[in-house]
């Protein structure tokens, strides 16, 4: 096995600057900037983001906001589609708190200027798959995230007047005695930090990239779920990936997503010989949840031997497409496909890492002193499936609680700054040059056919004894850019989801064993927990 460092570069308390905070919120999408906005003003918080704040997984969101608006839904209606789409391990109390609060936080983010789509003065409601009732808020048409991240930036910005560190990667989390007491971060201008706080709060999204085909953008590499692995805490539900059945699939371009609200507004999907097949696989056709269109489209792609299906709007009024999704419009029209008439090609792609950081209904994780909110986390809602349009909504309830949490815990602390004299060795340079992109590029395509839409006892043991050969190179080294820190933490986190997927033995969710292709209840109803030794 091979040996996964606690930090993965050296450093050393006197040629390191020193920066100290209250709280350390690190992320800047919609879980990060929204527990900023809850602590406490008489604290001290810096925000620090990977890259641009526009660049997460919560702005690129095209789908909405769930909650329960409408006259003829309700709360109950809302917990039970919540649940049926996590297979059996979502946790009702989570749930029920989550979907109970959703109102109250999509009612907040318009009085903070978020501008949501309405008709005649009311809030349009959508649906999409496994939602039983329009519940779904939208923004700009198919650019929910987009709006909601202006609305919440600006707020953050010009009313709290928070700090912010751009372009600003986060190595590790520093830890003493088990505690996090901060993390040590890098950017061109400063170099390395010692980032010290009395509460730290990760909230740095996803792990789409460790996929070939992915709707995450660059940045979301899995760095949180590392260094939280790294320093201790513990991660849960790491085999359950969610595939987004719909992904934009033009051979040599990136991927980009079509949105569920389009099979929400009625949009088929066909197979190559212009088959309608979701009904063949689900009675709730195209508005199946996610696990289930995305396994029925890669069964069809396979039985058909070509490589996506596609998706189609002509049945539908055109100009009433068009505008309900402008920006998909636009983007297809790149490729001269007019997207209320022809056909969409599209096939599933690695969208959301359901596990993560486990934490409680206050987002307070293992580890002392860390805090966590949004896809870095496993809070217990989404189970072994997320249901569309919960995600936006987690990020802002467990975002909301765990600036309350860090906030009483700093609050509780001494007013007084410790610098810790933590460090870490310098390794002996490295003999060989390592290729990072080959290894990334390698893993992407390994990951993506061992660990996909469909998973298989042999081909996810091939993938660790490859994943772990790489490791035993590209870990016992310390690099010196991002680059090569990414490349590690998706190794670290390949490494964990494939050994959650291999202890697995059954199929639940978004976790497809070709080798054990049933449910069982009687010895997997549970959800399986990882922490490094």
């Amino acid at each position: 096995m091979a040996i996964i460092p606690r930090y993965l570069v050296a450093f050393h308390p006197k040629r390191v600057s020193h920066h100290f905070v209250d709280v350390l919120v690190i992320g800047g999408g919609i879980a990060g900037l929204r527990a900023t906005m809850a602590l406490d003003p008489r604290l001290t918080a810096l925000v620090v983001s990977k890259d641009q704040l526009q660049e997460s997984n919560s702005s690129y969101a095209q789908g909405g906001i769930a909650g329960v608006l409408g006259a003829d839904d309700t709360f109950e209606n809302h917990v039970e589609d919540t649940l049926i789409a996590g297979a059996g391990l979502c946790e009702p109390e989570v749930v029920e708190m989550v979907v109970r609060e959703a109102p109250g936080h999509i009612r907040q983010l318009i009085e903070w200027g978020t501008s949501f789509d309405e008709s005649e003065g009311e809030l349009l409601l959508g649906r999409e798959g496994g939602h039983s009732h329009n519940r779904i808020v939208h923004a700009l048409g198919d650019a929910t995230g987009q709006e909601i991240m202006r609305a919440m930036i600006t707020r953050a910005r010009h009313v709290l007047q928070a700090q912010f560190w751009q372009n600003t990667f986060t190595i590790d989390l520093l830890t003493n005695e088990g505690v996090c007491c901060g993390a040590l971060v890098w950017n061109e201008r400063h170099g390395k930090t010692y980032v010290w706080a009395k509460q730290t709060i990760l909230a740095t999204g996803g792990a789409g990239q460790i996929f070939r085909e992915t709707t995450n953008p660059a940045v979301a590499t899995g760095d949180g779920h590392a260094a939280a692995y790294r320093a201790g805490a513990e991660l849960a539900d790491m085999e359950f990936m969610q595939f987004h059945p719909t992904v934009l699939y033009i051979a040599g371009s990136s991927r980009s997503l079509i949105t569920e609200a389009m099979r929400g507004e009625g949009g088929r999907l066909l197979d190559v010989h212009g088959v309608r097949f979701m009904p063949e696989y689900d009675p709730r056709a195209e508005l199946a949840p996610r696990d289930v269109v995305s396994q029925a489209i890669s069964d069809r792609m396979e039985r058909t031997h070509h490589p996506c299906v596609y998706l189609d709007m002509s049945h539908l009024d055109p100009e009433k497409v068009r505008k309900r999704f402008p920006g998909i419009a636009q983007r297809c029209r790149e490729f001269g496909i007019d997207i209320a008439t022809d056909r969409i090609p599209v096939r599933p792609g690695a969208h959301y890492l359901v596990g993560g950081v486990k934490v409680d209904l206050h987002g307070r994780t293992s580890l002392k002193g860390l805090l966590a909110a949004g896809e870095v986390t496993s809070s217990g809602l989404h189970g072994a499936n997320r249901l569309a349009s919960n995600s936006l909504l987690e990020g802002l309830v467990f975002g909301a609680r765990a600036g309350e949490a860090a906030s009483a815990a700093a609050l509780q602390m001494p007013d007084s700054y410790t610098a810790i004299p933590l460090e870490n060795k310098p390794l002996p340079p490295p003999r060989e040059h390592l290729d990072l992109q080959d290894i990334r590029n390698s893993l992407k395509s390994l990951m993506w056919r061992a660990a996909g839409v469909q998973r298989g006892g042999e081909g996810l043991r091939e993938a660790a004894r490859t994943i772990e050969a790489w490791e035993r190179y590209a870990l016992s080294q310390q690099f010196k850019t991002a680059d090569g820190w990414e490349l590690q933490n998706m190794l670290i986190v390949s490494q964990v989801m494939i050994a959650a997927a291999l202890r697995r033995e059954e199929s639940r969710g978004v976790h497809l064993r070709s080798d054990f292709p049933v449910q069982d209840d009687q010895h997997w109803k549970v959800r399986l927990s990882d922490r490094r030794d």
